[in-house]
């Protein structure tokens, strides 16, 4: 992804072009490598035979679903770790930002949790939940969850002190503090960390359900390499950056509309 002050001197022909001729390298160096024999179509198949498998997936069930319901299922555990990770992080990161007692006994118990891998989780959810939602909802929330914590915190504290002063001078309570002076101010913040936290929940999932999930995306790549089937093993991992960058896309068009309409 090109950084916002590069694109100032791309002109969007220039970029489309070098995003063409970047893709078109890798999968010419791939089709090459895979036509010349050099590795077992078994394990490197061409990118015919990836697109090929790819839509027979979404035609035909592989243990027991079509592609688009493995994703369906990945999705639905992804928008219940998601949400939760945001409904309970960015409330708390606003609570901590302004509260400094609460920020005080919180952050220790935080700071620790924060640095356990997602993946870390696995098997307190399989003993928990065993191969139900729970398990998944667990190891996304895990990864989803610091991001939100910190980036409204974060904004909290960075927040105009004029603001504060005159929402004081006011006589505004706690509450109305925080819902109608930090919230506000802190949602360029947020929205950056729930972009964060999307990608990492969505990877956290990925990793999940390579373990604790008996339908869903991962669950189809477990399969497909039990199969010692690489084209389906590859499908799996393109439609799970196809959703991964989607979620981000969209998160993108939600943090610039935004920005725009506060005047960055």
């Amino acid at each position: 992804m090109i950084a916002l002050g590069a694109t100032d001197t791309l002109s969007f022909r220039r970029w489309l072009a070098l995003s063409l001729a970047g893709l078109m390298a890798f999968f010419g160096i791939w089709w090459i490598t895979a036509a010349s024999g050099a590795v077992p179509p078994q394990f490197l198949p061409t990118p015919l035979a990836v697109f090929e498998r790819f839509v027979a997936l979404t035609q035909s069930p592989f243990v027991g679903y079509t592609l688009q319901q493995h994703l369906a299922s990945s999705f639905g555990r992804f928008a219940l770790g998601f949400g939760l990770a945001a409904a309970i992080g960015v409330p708390l990161g606003l609570l901590m930002g302004w509260f400094r007692w609460l920020d005080a006994v919180v952050t220790p118990l935080f700071d620790a949790l924060r640095f356990i891998a997602p993946i870390a989780w696995v098997p307190f959810a399989a003993l928990w939940f065993g191969t139900g939602i729970g398990g998944p909802v667990l190891i996304i929330f895990s990864g989803a969850f610091p991001p939100c914590v910190i980036n409204a915190y974060r904004g909290a504290k960075y927040v105009e002190p004029r603001l504060i002063e005159a929402a004081q001078t006011l006589g505004a309570s706690h509450l109305r503090m925080i819902v109608e002076v930090l919230l506000p101010a802190s949602v360029p913040s947020i929205v950056a960390g729930l972009r964060i936290s999307a990608g990492l929940g969505w990877q956290s999932l990925v990793g999940a359900e390579l373990i604790v999930a008996s339908s869903g995306i991962g669950y189809l790549l477990v399969k497909g390499q039990s199969n010692i089937s690489t084209a389906i093993v590859m499908s799996g991992m393109i439609a799970i950056g196809i959703v991964g960058f989607t979620i981000d896309a969209l998160l993108r068009m939600l943090e610039r509309r935004i920005n725009r309409r506060r005047g960055r």
